[in-house]
C-alpha cells in the first residue's frame, strides 16, 4: 500500500479528483440512533455500526473517509459528560477507520475529522485564541497519535476558529496535512459576515494545504463560492464537500431536495472548476 504522505501528495497531482465521503450523521440517524446522546460516544459503544458506514462509503468510491469524531472536543462532549474521554473516543474513531480501510484492501486516507468547538471565541464570545488552541490540541494530538494520515478541519464559520485550529495542528501534529472548510450562509458570507475571497485568502495565509467549503446550501451555492476562491487564490488546492440542498421540513422530518444525479452532475462540474476533493455533507449518502 502507498504511504499516507505520498498518497496525499498523488492526490494533489493527479487530474482525477479525489472522492471522499458524505455525511455520517444523517447515516446513523437513518439507522435510528438518537441525535440527543451525541454520535460520538458510538465509537466506543457501537463500533460496528459506525465502520458498516466508513465501509459502505469505500465501496462507493471513496478515497478518503472522515472519522466520526465531528464533536469530539472537550466543550461538546462535557454536553454529554464525557469531557473525560477526549482521547479514548478519538483514538477509537481512527483505530475503528483504520480496520475498516484494511479490511476493504484499499488505498483510502483517514482524515481525523475536527469540527467546531461549539463556543463563542472572542472577540464575539468569551473563550480566549489559546484556550481555544489548547481544546483543538488535545484532540488533534489524540487522531494524530491514533494514526489519522491528515487532518479536515471542517464546517467552521469563524476565521479566528479557523486559525487557532490551524496552529494546534502544526504545533502537535506537524507533518499532518491539512484541510481547513469553512461554511456559508445563504448570502454566501460566513455567519460572522466574511465573504469567499476573504476567507480563501486568510485560510491560505494561517497555512492550509487545502482550502475547503463544506455543508452550506448545496452544490450550486458551492459551486460559485469555488470560483471566487479560486480567482482569489488560484494557486491552491480546493476541497468541496455540499449537502444535498437547504434541509427542509416535511411532515416533521428532514429532508433534503439533491436527488443523486443532480449531485453528480455538479460534482463534475466542481472538478472542472478546480477542487481537488470532492465528497458531501448533510443530507448525502454513499
Amino acid at each position: 500500500p502507498h504511504k499516507p504522505a505520498t498518497l496525499f501528495r498523488e492526490i494533489l497531482n493527479n487530474p482525477r479528483p479525489a472522492i471522499t465521503d458524505g455525511a455520517m450523521g444523517t447515516m446513523l440517524h437513518a439507522r435510528g440512533v438518537n441525535f440527543e446522546n451525541g454520535f460520538d460516544q458510538l465509537n466506543l459503544s457501537n463500533p460496528a455500526l459506525v465502520g458498516e458506514i466508513h465501509r459502505a462509503y469505500i465501496d462507493a468510491g471513496a478515497v478518503m473517509i472522515q472519522t466520526n469524531t465531528f464533536g469530539s472536543n472537550r466543550y461538546k462532549l462535557a454536553q454529554h459528560g464525557l469531557e473525560k474521554q477526549v482521547g479514548e473516543i478519538n483514538a477509537a474513531a481512527v483505530e475503528l477507520a483504520r480496520r475498516v480501510v484494511m479490511a476493504s484492501f484499499k488505498d483510502v486516507l483517514i482524515a481525523g475529522d475536527v469540527g467546531p468547538l461549539g463556543v463563542r471565541l472572542a472577540p464575539f464570545g468569551r473563550v480566549q485564541p489559546e484556550q481555544a488552541r489548547a481544546v483543538f490540541s488535545e484532540q488533534i494530538a489524540a487522531l494524530a497519535e491514533a494514526g489519522a494520515d491528515l487532518l479536515i478541519i471542517e464546517t467552521m464559520t469563524d476565521l479566528y476558529e479557523v486559525r487557532e485550529a490551524i496552529l494546534a495542528a502544526r504545533q502537535v501534529a506537524p507533518d499532518l496535512p491539512v484541510i481547513a472548510s469553512m461554511t456559508f450562509t445563504r448570502d454566501d458570507r460566513t455567519l460572522l459576515g466574511d465573504n469567499p475571497a476573504k476567507v480563501a485568502r486568510q485560510m491560505h495565509e494561517f497555512g492550509a494545504d487545502v482550502l475547503g467549503i463544506n455543508c452550506s446550501g448545496g452544490p450550486n451555492q458551492l459551486l460559485r463560492i469555488l470560483k471566487t476562491m479560486r480567482q482569489t487564490v488560484p494557486n491552491a488546492a480546493y476541497s468541496v464537500m455540499p449537502n444535498a440542498g437547504w434541509p427542509e421540513q416535511v411532515s416533521g422530518r428532514i429532508m433534503y431536495p439533491a436527488a443523486p444525479e443532480y449531485f453528480g452532475e455538479y460534482a463534475l462540474a466542481l472538478w472542472q472548476a478546480g477542487a481537488r476533493f470532492i465528497g458531501g455533507c448533510c443530507g448525502t449518502t454513499p
